[in-house]
């Protein structure tokens, strides 16, 4: 897990200054909404069909197929990969001739054009990183970890070295700059498929015949079904949340008969917003989840060693997701302007304190962001891929029902508090149903409650440290005197959460270090 971890922390050092630098190049903007959306839609794809629902029924097939019976394993990868390849090819397809279709025959103002383009430019991103995220699950079963984590590097840095050539010869903003970054997308996207693949060259054997394979793939299909469901109820929930941001420039200006609530500046807000509680939970939540995965897999026939990895995925998840969340909360409003405001370009004051509020509804739930990723992949290790699938399609309706009632008071930051809400409660639901359907014995044994009260402890006395600086700091304006509170706060917080953990000597330290028993 450390390789991992360390890989995924630079991809997401890179993706952050991604971001940061299309907040400056495009602000709370038009725009930015459209090259957010744009970027968000193949993404959601990805997630269903490459990380989402397709890896989790391949991957612990392939695992076991490694295990007892190479060849096979090669069959199912080339058949897989085949039956990938032709159906996002497809759908790609599909979806470039309607929005073809909609820019033709209701094309709309300027706008509503450009967000439209710019989607059709980007889409082909979506089965490129569909079959990298295949080849990456191939390359965790092989213990390449760290390799299969290395991809959004590649994506950061096509879009880095895109955003900082225009940055650099003057240009803000404009459509020729987002038409170029989503071509970089794209590239990106080839390059990672590419790399993944030439990585297994020696681990997989590659084949056109996949007779054997057949039978495989289909007990995989069968498995694929119920989580694509469940996943795709999840990522309608994604879409729709991107259609409310984009309402005034999709739409237009009412909602139900009324005024809509939001700008032309909303998704790029809650989008570049987002990214900011993603960090943490990319570098370590997401990690702890994806090198668990196998592990549980190939541990489904053990419930000891099951039931042991799970329990201590849950706990290294909230030792990095609880104090997070509460970090996140207390500098929100510095961390915001430091990456996104002062100097040329970027969030005007009135998107710095909107994006606050939006950061602040994320962030109060990365620790339950950190524990879904890892009982859900332990429903799917065990194959029961039902219980998650039913668990996330209500859970969408909770999401999709609060949007619509919070965003009227809270604007774009209603669709962040109903993104956490939902997601504190799907924790509380997948823990109580994981004990009654995984049949491995109690998650949340002795130790593991004593583990998790310490972890709340220790946030507790940091929050209060952090806080007790931030009230006390006087009244700052500038960005260097912005980026100096967030600095010492952040610093504290780091230091007195990171003091109690050794001095506590807390086992999973040493879990993170791959040093533990």
């Amino acid at each position: 897990m450390r390789a991992t971890g360390l890989v995924t922390l630079g991809s997401r050092v890179f993706g952050m200054v991604r971001d940061v630098l299309i907040g400056r190049i495009f602000g709370d903007t038009a725009t930015g909404s459209a090259f957010a959306a744009a970027f968000a839609v193949p993404n959601m794809f990805r997630r269903l069909f490459g990380e989402g629902a397709l890896s989790a029924a391949f991957v612990p097939e392939y695992a076991q197929a490694h295990k007892h019976d190479a060849p096979l394993a090669g069959q199912l990868a080339s058949l897989t990969l085949r039956w990938l390849g032709l159906a996002t090819g497809v759908l790609t397809a599909v979806i470039e001739v309607g929005l073809l279709m909609v820019l033709v025959f209701a094309p709309g103002d300027a706008e509503r054009r450009l967000s439209i383009t710019l989607l059709m430019v980007m889409l082909p991103f979506m089965p490129m990183i569909c079959l990298a995220a295949i080849l990456a699950g191939m390359l965790q079963v092989h213990n390449r970890f760290a390799a299969a984590a290395s991809g959004p590097i590649l994506l950061n840095a096509f879009i880095i070295v895109t955003g900082l050539y225009f940055v650099l010869v003057g240009g803000r903003g404009d459509a020729t700059i987002a038409y170029a970054l989503g071509v970089a997308t794209v590239l990106s996207g080839v390059t990672q498929a590419a790399t993944f693949w030439w990585m297994l060259r020696k681990e997989v054997a590659w084949s056109r015949h996949d007779a054997r394979a057949r039978a495989t793939a289909g007990r995989m299909l069968r498995t694929f079904i119920p989580v694509m469901i469940g996943l795709g109820t999840l990522q309608l929930s994604t879409l729709i949340d991107t259609v409310i941001a984009m309402w005034p420039i999709w739409i237009g200006p009412t909602m139900l008969g009324r005024p809509v609530p939001l700008d032309e500046g909303s998704n790029a807000i809650i989008s570049l917003t987002s990214r900011l509680y993603q960090f943490p939970l990319g570098v370590f939540g997401i990690a702890v989840a994806t090198a668990a995965f196998p592990l549980m897999a190939r541990a489904a026939d053990d419930p000891g060693r099951f039931i042991e990895v799970l329990r201590r995925g849950l706990r290294l998840s909230l030792l990095i997701g609880l104090p997070a969340s509460v970090g996140l909360a207390l500098v929100r409003h510095d961390l915001v302007f430091v990456l996104f405001a002062g100097g040329k370009g970027g969030f005007s004051p009135e998107g710095v304190a909107r994006a606050s509020s939006v950061l602040l509804g994320f962030s109060t739930a990365v620790w339950a962001y950190s524990l879904n990723h890892v009982l859900t992949r332990g429903f799917y290790a065990r194959k029961d891929t039902r219980t998650p699938m039913r668990v996330a399609i209500v859970m969408v309706l909770v999401s999709v029902g609060l949007n619509f009632t919070l965003i009227w008071p809270l604007r774009e930051a209603g669709l962040a508090w109903a993104t956490a809400v939902s997601q504190v409660i799907q924790t509380v639901v997948l823990l109580v149903l994981a004990g009654r359907k995984l049949h491995a014995g109690a998650i949340l044994d002795g130790p593991t409650r004593q583990a998790m009260a310490r972890t709340a402890g220790m946030v507790l006395a940091m929050g209060v440290c952090v806080w007790g600086v931030l009230h006390v700091w006087p009244a700052v304006v500038l960005w260097r005197e912005h980026a100096l509170r967030l600095g010492v706060a952040a610093g504290v917080g780091m230091a007195v959460y990171g003091g109690m953990c050794v001095g506590l000597r807390v086992p999973e330290l040493a879990w993170l270090r791959g040093r533990g028993g």
